[in-house]
């Protein structure tokens, strides 16, 4: 068998995450479903870079695929797959890697963006919050620059969530203004599930004074999911960026 990598992206609206689940449409289904007729094997098997909650969306995704033999043209079949895909999907290449190489373990480190704008706007209904309230952003990113100090995160991990460890390396978080638009950038070697809305949700209530820094402490150190903040809804997140060691741009 030869594994290849397929890097694509995908707007979250519409689908169920990621992963496949019985009887709805979810971005892994769809893109199998349209390798099937294209590729015309019927054993394909897609393992993502992560899994994606339903309405969050992928700038930058990965996975990867075995066949039973060379693909000769990954090009031709990148623009075959973009004709056949609905427009919430897009494919940006595919590629040969290493017989051992995984899109899930194999990756470095992920960048999610969360996006919030304050005045309505029907084009950024599906990809942004709307947030009306005043924040006051610096003490957000002295919250965020907190947050580089810690890394045990089981208190913004999912209710229930199946974790072997709350570990995770974050090597990066901070706020800024794009445009009018608020967006929150996070880098880390892991994510837990839900964890990024629910630390989004939690500065929102140090931007909104509800909280204080020392507060937004205690409810890290407390690793109790019931202490942070709501978590934001999932039109605003996006994974922007996956690194891995083999792969260049």
């Amino acid at each position: 068998m030869i594994r290849y990598f397929i890097e694509l992206s995908f707007k979250g609206t519409g689908f169920f995450g990621w992963q496949t689940q019985p009887k709805q449409i979810t971005v892994q289904d769809t893109l199998a479903g349209a390798m099937h007729i294209i590729l015309q094997q019927d054993d394909i098997k897609l393992i993502g870079c992560g899994r994606t909650d339903t309405g969050v969306h992928a700038s930058q995704f990965f996975a990867h695929f075995d066949l039973e033999k060379t693909l000769p043209d990954p090009q031709k079949t990148v623009f075959k797959l973009n004709g056949m895909l609905p427009s919430g999907i897009a494919v940006q290449r595919i590629f040969k890697v290493d017989s051992e190489s995984h899109a899930r373990f194999d990756a470095s480190s992920r960048t999610y963006q969360y996006h919030i704008h304050k005045q309505k706007n029907p084009f950024s209904e599906d990809t942004s919050l709307l947030f009306y309230r005043e924040l006051d952003v610096d003490k957000m990113n002295d919250g965020a620059q907190l947050v580089l100090t810690y890394s045990d995160f089981a208190a913004f991990s999912k209710t229930g969530a199946d974790n072997k460890t709350t570990i995770c390396e974050i090597n990066n978080a901070f706020w800024e203004w794009k445009n009018e638009n608020l967006i929150f950038t996070i880098t880390a070697n892991r994510f837990l599930r839900n964890m990024v809305r629910a630390i989004v949700g939690t500065l929102i209530d140090v931007g909104m004074k509800k909280i204080s820094i020392e507060e937004f402490k205690r409810i890290i150190e407390s690793r109790s999911r019931s202490e942070a903040g709501v978590s934001v809804p999932a039109n605003g997140l996006f994974l922007t960026r996956v690194t891995y060691p083999f792969i260049h741009g």
